[in-house]
Protein backbone atom coordinates (compact mmCIF):
# COMPACT_ATOMS: atom_id res chain seq x y z
CA UNK A 1 0.00 0.00 0.00
CA UNK A 2 2.61 2.41 0.85
CA UNK A 3 4.52 1.96 -2.26
CA UNK A 4 1.66 1.56 -4.25
CA UNK A 5 1.40 5.78 -2.61
CA UNK A 6 4.81 6.99 -3.31
CA UNK A 7 4.41 5.56 -7.16
CA UNK A 8 1.15 7.16 -7.78
CA UNK A 9 3.39 9.75 -6.89
CA UNK A 10 6.14 9.90 -9.25
CA UNK A 11 5.46 12.14 -12.26
CA UNK A 12 7.87 12.24 -15.23
CA UNK A 13 10.17 15.01 -14.22
CA UNK A 14 10.70 12.90 -10.25
CA UNK A 15 10.74 9.89 -11.63
CA UNK A 16 13.92 10.90 -13.95
CA UNK A 17 15.47 12.84 -11.10
CA UNK A 18 15.02 9.26 -9.14
CA UNK A 19 16.25 7.42 -11.83
CA UNK A 20 19.36 9.66 -12.05
CA UNK A 21 20.07 9.64 -8.37
CA UNK A 22 19.70 5.45 -8.23
CA UNK A 23 22.41 5.60 -11.75
CA UNK A 24 24.83 7.93 -9.68
CA UNK A 25 25.11 6.06 -6.78
CA UNK A 26 25.80 2.94 -8.72
CA UNK A 27 28.12 4.56 -11.32
CA UNK A 28 29.84 6.64 -9.40
CA UNK A 29 31.31 4.30 -6.94
CA UNK A 30 32.37 1.56 -9.62
CA UNK A 31 34.19 4.37 -11.52
CA UNK A 32 36.11 5.03 -8.22
CA UNK A 33 36.77 1.36 -6.93
CA UNK A 34 36.97 -0.93 -10.35
CA UNK A 35 38.96 1.28 -12.35
CA UNK A 36 42.91 2.76 -12.27
CA UNK A 37 43.70 6.11 -11.37
CA UNK A 38 45.26 6.41 -14.72
CA UNK A 39 41.97 5.67 -16.64
CA UNK A 40 40.38 8.51 -18.56
CA UNK A 41 36.69 7.20 -16.40
CA UNK A 42 38.41 7.21 -12.98
CA UNK A 43 37.08 9.41 -10.57
CA UNK A 44 38.92 9.93 -7.40
CA UNK A 45 38.26 9.26 -4.02
CA UNK A 46 38.69 12.96 -2.85
CA UNK A 47 35.95 14.14 -6.11
CA UNK A 48 33.75 11.32 -5.03
CA UNK A 49 33.76 12.38 -1.29
CA UNK A 50 33.43 15.78 -1.95
CA UNK A 51 29.76 15.39 -4.39
CA UNK A 52 28.52 13.11 -1.24
CA UNK A 53 29.06 16.22 0.58
CA UNK A 54 27.49 17.92 -1.83
CA UNK A 55 24.55 15.66 -1.86
CA UNK A 56 23.73 15.77 1.85
CA UNK A 57 23.91 19.37 1.11
CA UNK A 58 21.02 18.53 -1.53
CA UNK A 59 18.79 16.80 1.16
CA UNK A 60 18.62 19.69 3.45
CA UNK A 61 17.73 21.64 1.10
CA UNK A 62 15.02 19.37 -0.27
CA UNK A 63 13.63 19.34 3.73
CA UNK A 64 14.04 22.95 4.04
CA UNK A 65 11.58 23.21 0.17
CA UNK A 66 9.14 21.14 1.64
CA UNK A 67 7.98 23.53 4.61
CA UNK A 68 8.81 26.73 2.45
CA UNK A 69 8.14 26.11 -0.74
CA UNK A 70 4.77 24.42 -0.43
CA UNK A 71 4.09 24.96 3.47
CA UNK A 72 5.17 28.90 3.71
CA UNK A 73 6.98 28.53 6.64
CA UNK A 74 10.56 30.14 6.25
CA UNK A 75 12.61 28.04 8.40
CA UNK A 76 16.07 29.74 9.77
CA UNK A 77 16.68 26.84 11.85
CA UNK A 78 17.52 24.21 9.64
CA UNK A 79 20.68 24.01 10.43
CA UNK A 80 20.11 23.02 14.05
CA UNK A 81 18.17 19.81 12.79
CA UNK A 82 21.14 19.08 10.50
CA UNK A 83 23.65 19.44 13.10
CA UNK A 84 21.69 17.38 15.61
CA UNK A 85 21.38 14.37 13.34
CA UNK A 86 25.24 14.87 12.81
CA UNK A 87 25.90 14.80 16.49
CA UNK A 88 23.75 11.40 17.00
CA UNK A 89 26.29 9.91 14.36
CA UNK A 90 29.40 11.46 15.62
CA UNK A 91 28.72 10.10 19.12
CA UNK A 92 28.36 6.98 17.38
CA UNK A 93 31.70 7.11 15.46
CA UNK A 94 33.21 8.37 18.90
CA UNK A 95 32.43 4.90 21.09
CA UNK A 96 33.38 3.12 17.69
CA UNK A 97 36.84 4.46 18.79
CA UNK A 98 37.52 2.66 22.18
CA UNK A 99 41.11 1.98 23.33
CA UNK A 100 42.24 3.30 20.10
CA UNK A 101 42.38 6.77 21.05
CA UNK A 102 45.29 8.71 22.15
CA UNK A 103 44.77 8.41 25.76
CA UNK A 104 43.41 4.29 25.30
CA UNK A 105 40.20 4.69 27.55
CA UNK A 106 38.07 1.46 26.41
CA UNK A 107 34.68 3.77 27.04
CA UNK A 108 35.31 7.85 27.76
CA UNK A 109 36.22 9.64 24.09
CA UNK A 110 39.68 11.33 24.14
CA UNK A 111 37.93 15.32 24.83
CA UNK A 112 36.27 13.47 27.78
CA UNK A 113 39.21 11.90 29.05
CA UNK A 114 41.56 15.40 28.14
CA UNK A 115 38.32 17.40 30.34
CA UNK A 116 38.74 14.62 33.26
CA UNK A 117 35.56 13.28 32.71
CA UNK A 118 35.07 10.37 35.15
CA UNK A 119 32.29 8.42 33.84
CA UNK A 120 30.60 7.99 30.58
CA UNK A 121 27.08 10.68 30.65
CA UNK A 122 23.90 9.08 30.70
CA UNK A 123 22.67 10.17 27.02
CA UNK A 124 26.06 8.42 25.63
CA UNK A 125 24.43 5.10 26.45
CA UNK A 126 23.44 3.06 23.67
CA UNK A 127 25.61 4.78 20.87
CA UNK A 128 27.56 1.88 20.80
CA UNK A 129 24.72 0.33 18.83
CA UNK A 130 24.36 1.51 15.10
CA UNK A 131 20.68 0.81 15.45
CA UNK A 132 20.28 3.09 18.36
CA UNK A 133 21.99 5.78 16.72
CA UNK A 134 20.05 5.77 13.59
CA UNK A 135 17.08 6.24 15.77
CA UNK A 136 18.07 9.00 17.40
CA UNK A 137 18.73 10.88 14.33
CA UNK A 138 15.58 10.97 13.87
CA UNK A 139 14.03 10.99 17.00
CA UNK A 140 16.11 13.84 18.51
CA UNK A 141 15.63 16.67 15.31
CA UNK A 142 12.15 15.28 15.16
CA UNK A 143 11.31 15.81 18.62
CA UNK A 144 12.72 18.94 18.72
CA UNK A 145 10.83 19.73 15.75
CA UNK A 146 7.50 18.87 17.34
CA UNK A 147 7.97 20.49 20.79
CA UNK A 148 9.45 23.88 18.83
CA UNK A 149 6.26 23.75 16.23
CA UNK A 150 3.63 22.53 18.88
CA UNK A 151 3.81 25.97 20.72
CA UNK A 152 4.65 27.80 17.93
CA UNK A 153 1.87 27.04 15.61
CA UNK A 154 -0.40 26.65 18.05
CA UNK A 155 0.19 30.52 18.86
CA UNK A 156 -0.42 30.90 15.13
CA UNK A 157 3.37 33.17 15.14
CA UNK A 158 3.84 33.13 11.55
CA UNK A 159 6.11 35.28 9.03
CA UNK A 160 8.98 36.38 9.68
CA UNK A 161 8.28 36.59 13.36
CA UNK A 162 8.53 32.31 13.05
CA UNK A 163 12.01 33.10 11.32
CA UNK A 164 13.26 34.88 13.92
CA UNK A 165 12.01 32.57 16.21
CA UNK A 166 13.84 29.24 14.19
CA UNK A 167 17.11 31.32 13.87
CA UNK A 168 17.13 32.17 18.07
CA UNK A 169 16.87 28.77 18.53
CA UNK A 170 19.44 27.52 16.06
CA UNK A 171 21.70 30.03 18.03
CA UNK A 172 20.79 28.83 21.15
CA UNK A 173 22.22 25.59 20.58
CA UNK A 174 25.04 27.27 18.91
CA UNK A 175 25.85 28.40 22.50
CA UNK A 176 25.02 25.00 24.27
CA UNK A 177 27.13 23.04 22.04
CA UNK A 178 30.35 25.09 22.43
CA UNK A 179 30.43 24.39 26.24
CA UNK A 180 32.52 21.75 27.46
CA UNK A 181 30.20 20.48 30.28
CA UNK A 182 27.62 19.54 27.85
CA UNK A 183 29.53 16.45 27.17
CA UNK A 184 29.83 16.76 23.21
CA UNK A 185 33.49 18.03 23.04
CA UNK A 186 32.74 21.49 23.19
CA UNK A 187 34.74 23.66 20.66
CA UNK A 188 36.68 21.03 18.98
CA UNK A 189 33.47 18.98 18.90
CA UNK A 190 33.80 15.46 17.51
CA UNK A 191 36.98 14.02 14.97
CA UNK A 192 38.94 11.10 14.53
CA UNK A 193 36.99 8.76 13.17
CA UNK A 194 38.03 5.17 13.29
CA UNK A 195 34.84 2.98 12.05
CA UNK A 196 31.17 2.74 10.50
CA UNK A 197 29.64 -0.76 10.94
CA UNK A 198 32.92 -2.32 11.23
CA UNK A 199 34.76 -1.02 8.14
CA UNK A 200 37.32 1.79 8.09
CA UNK A 201 36.00 5.17 7.39
CA UNK A 202 38.95 5.99 5.58
CA UNK A 203 39.08 3.04 3.42
CA UNK A 204 37.94 3.38 -0.46
CA UNK A 205 35.42 1.06 -0.41
CA UNK A 206 33.33 2.39 2.41
CA UNK A 207 33.29 5.99 1.29
CA UNK A 208 31.89 4.68 -1.95
CA UNK A 209 29.49 3.13 0.14
CA UNK A 210 28.93 6.07 2.05
CA UNK A 211 28.77 7.84 -1.05
CA UNK A 212 25.99 5.38 -2.48
CA UNK A 213 24.08 5.67 0.59
CA UNK A 214 23.90 9.05 0.64
CA UNK A 215 22.36 9.30 -3.32
CA UNK A 216 19.79 6.55 -2.44
CA UNK A 217 18.61 8.76 0.76
CA UNK A 218 18.18 11.36 -1.24
CA UNK A 219 16.17 9.54 -4.08
CA UNK A 220 14.05 8.06 -1.88
CA UNK A 221 13.50 11.18 0.58
CA UNK A 222 12.29 12.91 -2.90
CA UNK A 223 10.08 10.21 -4.09
CA UNK A 224 8.13 11.16 -0.16
CA UNK A 225 8.43 14.35 -0.79
CA UNK A 226 6.73 13.99 -4.15
CA UNK A 227 4.08 11.82 -2.26
CA UNK A 228 3.51 14.06 0.47
CA UNK A 229 2.89 17.51 -2.08
CA UNK A 230 1.21 15.57 -4.23
CA UNK A 231 -1.60 13.88 -1.98
CA UNK A 232 -4.65 15.61 -0.49
CA UNK A 233 -2.46 16.24 2.05
CA UNK A 234 -0.27 18.49 0.08
CA UNK A 235 -3.08 20.56 -1.73
CA UNK A 236 -4.23 21.67 1.34
CA UNK A 237 0.16 22.59 2.78
CA UNK A 238 -0.46 24.83 -0.63
CA UNK A 239 -3.54 25.99 0.55
CA UNK A 240 -2.16 26.48 3.95
CA UNK A 241 0.82 28.84 2.02
CA UNK A 242 -1.26 30.92 0.28
CA UNK A 243 -4.29 31.60 1.92
CA UNK A 244 -3.97 30.45 5.87
CA UNK A 245 -7.06 31.69 7.10
CA UNK A 246 -8.78 30.78 4.72
CA UNK A 247 -8.01 27.07 5.18
CA UNK A 248 -8.58 27.57 8.82
CA UNK A 249 -12.40 28.91 8.31
CA UNK A 250 -12.75 25.79 5.62
CA UNK A 251 -12.45 23.71 8.95
CA UNK A 252 -8.88 21.95 8.54
CA UNK A 253 -7.03 22.20 11.82
CA UNK A 254 -4.08 24.43 9.77
CA UNK A 255 -1.59 23.88 12.74
CA UNK A 256 -1.54 20.04 12.50
CA UNK A 257 -0.42 20.38 8.80
CA UNK A 258 2.32 22.18 9.82
CA UNK A 259 3.50 19.93 12.70
CA UNK A 260 3.52 17.03 10.78
CA UNK A 261 5.06 18.70 7.44
CA UNK A 262 7.80 20.48 10.13
CA UNK A 263 8.79 17.05 11.51
CA UNK A 264 9.18 15.24 8.56
CA UNK A 265 11.15 18.07 7.01
CA UNK A 266 13.53 17.97 9.99
CA UNK A 267 14.03 14.34 10.49
CA UNK A 268 15.32 14.55 6.55
CA UNK A 269 17.45 17.23 8.03
CA UNK A 270 18.30 14.93 10.57
CA UNK A 271 20.00 12.52 8.23
CA UNK A 272 21.82 14.94 5.90
CA UNK A 273 23.78 15.30 9.02
CA UNK A 274 24.23 12.04 10.10
CA UNK A 275 25.31 11.23 6.16
CA UNK A 276 27.72 14.31 6.35
CA UNK A 277 29.64 13.42 9.38
CA UNK A 278 31.01 10.16 7.99
CA UNK A 279 31.92 12.00 5.04
CA UNK A 280 33.31 14.96 6.52
CA UNK A 281 35.15 13.80 9.68
CA UNK A 282 34.25 16.24 11.85
CA UNK A 283 31.08 17.76 13.32
CA UNK A 284 31.98 20.71 15.84
CA UNK A 285 29.31 23.53 17.01
CA UNK A 286 29.74 25.44 14.21
CA UNK A 287 27.94 23.54 12.31
CA UNK A 288 24.67 25.40 14.95
CA UNK A 289 25.83 28.71 13.14
CA UNK A 290 22.82 30.99 11.49
CA UNK A 291 24.76 31.65 8.74
CA UNK A 292 24.55 28.28 7.89
CA UNK A 293 20.89 28.26 7.87
CA UNK A 294 20.41 31.25 5.69
CA UNK A 295 22.95 29.09 3.53
CA UNK A 296 20.19 26.65 2.95
CA UNK A 297 17.63 29.02 2.04
CA UNK A 298 19.86 30.70 -0.94
CA UNK A 299 20.08 27.42 -2.10
CA UNK A 300 17.11 26.17 -2.23
CA UNK A 301 16.13 30.14 -3.62
CA UNK A 302 18.23 29.57 -6.46
CA UNK A 303 17.01 26.32 -7.43
CA UNK A 304 13.24 27.30 -7.11
CA UNK A 305 11.51 26.37 -4.14
CA UNK A 306 8.27 24.55 -4.45
CA UNK A 307 9.63 22.40 -7.83
CA UNK A 308 11.39 19.94 -5.02
CA UNK A 309 13.84 19.33 -8.24
CA UNK A 310 14.92 22.48 -7.69
CA UNK A 311 17.02 22.99 -4.34
CA UNK A 312 18.95 19.88 -5.05
CA UNK A 313 19.89 21.68 -7.96
CA UNK A 314 20.92 24.66 -6.09
CA UNK A 315 23.05 22.82 -3.65
CA UNK A 316 25.12 21.56 -6.06
CA UNK A 317 25.48 24.71 -8.05
CA UNK A 318 26.19 26.76 -5.49
CA UNK A 319 28.50 24.71 -4.08
CA UNK A 320 30.54 23.55 -6.53
CA UNK A 321 30.68 27.24 -6.91
CA UNK A 322 31.48 28.20 -3.45
CA UNK A 323 34.23 25.36 -4.01
CA UNK A 324 35.93 27.08 -6.94
CA UNK A 325 35.17 30.64 -5.95
CA UNK A 326 36.56 29.97 -2.56
CA UNK A 327 40.27 28.16 -4.46
CA UNK A 328 40.27 31.47 -6.70
CA UNK A 329 39.29 34.29 -4.41
CA UNK A 330 38.54 33.31 -1.12
CA UNK A 331 38.01 36.71 0.64
CA UNK A 332 35.75 37.44 -1.83
CA UNK A 333 33.06 34.61 -1.44
CA UNK A 334 30.93 35.85 0.82
CA UNK A 335 30.28 39.14 -1.25
CA UNK A 336 29.48 36.40 -3.93
CA UNK A 337 26.75 34.46 -2.33
CA UNK A 338 24.87 37.92 -1.24
CA UNK A 339 24.80 39.07 -5.23
CA UNK A 340 24.19 35.36 -6.02
CA UNK A 341 21.23 35.88 -4.19
CA UNK A 342 20.04 39.54 -4.69
CA UNK A 343 20.39 38.25 -8.73
CA UNK A 344 18.16 35.71 -8.36
CA UNK A 345 15.76 37.79 -6.17
CA UNK A 346 15.84 40.31 -8.74
CA UNK A 347 16.02 38.41 -12.28
CA UNK A 348 14.87 34.95 -11.05
CA UNK A 349 12.24 35.13 -8.19
CA UNK A 350 11.45 31.43 -9.18
CA UNK A 351 14.97 30.07 -9.26
CA UNK A 352 16.60 28.45 -11.96
CA UNK A 353 14.09 25.55 -12.13
CA UNK A 354 10.59 27.23 -11.56
CA UNK A 355 11.60 29.76 -14.52
CA UNK A 356 12.41 26.68 -16.86
CA UNK A 357 9.52 25.23 -15.88
CA UNK A 358 7.63 28.55 -16.68
CA UNK A 359 9.26 28.91 -19.73
CA UNK A 360 8.36 25.93 -21.37
CA UNK A 361 4.62 26.14 -19.61
CA UNK A 362 4.28 29.47 -21.66
CA UNK A 363 5.36 28.16 -24.76
CA UNK A 364 3.09 25.58 -24.77
CA UNK A 365 0.34 27.54 -23.89
CA UNK A 366 1.59 29.84 -26.74
CA UNK A 367 2.02 26.99 -29.28
CA UNK A 368 -1.36 25.15 -28.54
CA UNK A 369 -3.89 26.29 -31.44
CA UNK A 370 -6.66 27.95 -29.74
CA UNK A 371 -10.06 25.93 -29.42
CA UNK A 372 -12.24 26.69 -32.26
CA UNK A 373 -16.34 27.17 -31.95
CA UNK A 374 -18.86 24.52 -31.79
CA UNK A 375 -20.94 23.52 -34.62
CA UNK A 376 -24.53 23.74 -33.52
CA UNK A 377 -26.63 20.77 -36.20
CA UNK A 378 -23.59 20.84 -38.67
CA UNK A 379 -24.25 24.78 -39.49
CA UNK A 380 -21.05 26.67 -39.06
CA UNK A 381 -21.30 29.70 -36.82
CA UNK A 382 -21.84 32.94 -38.68
CA UNK A 383 -19.60 35.91 -37.19
CA UNK A 384 -21.05 39.04 -37.57
CA UNK A 385 -18.81 41.90 -38.30
CA UNK A 386 -19.17 44.98 -36.60
CA UNK A 387 -20.86 48.01 -38.13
Amino acid sequence: MITAFLLRSLDRRISIAVALLLAVAILVPVLNLATGPTHPLHIPTYIMALFGKYLTYALLALALDLVWGFCGILSLGHGAFFALGGYAMGMYLMRQIGSRGVYGDPMLPDFMVFLNWKELPWFWYGFDQFWFAALMVLAVPGLLAFVFGWFAFRSRVNGVYLSIITQAMTYALLLAFFRNDMGFGGNNGMTDFKDILGFNIQADGTRASLFAATAIFLALSLTIASAIVRSKFGKVLVGVRDAESRTRFLGYRVEHFKLFTFVVSAMMAGIAGALYVPQVGIINPGEFAPANSIEVVIWTAVGGRGTLIGPIIGAMLVNGGKTIFTGLFPEFWLFALGGLFVAVTLLLPKGVVGTISHYFAKRKTVSEPAPQPAKEDGIEPKIQAAE
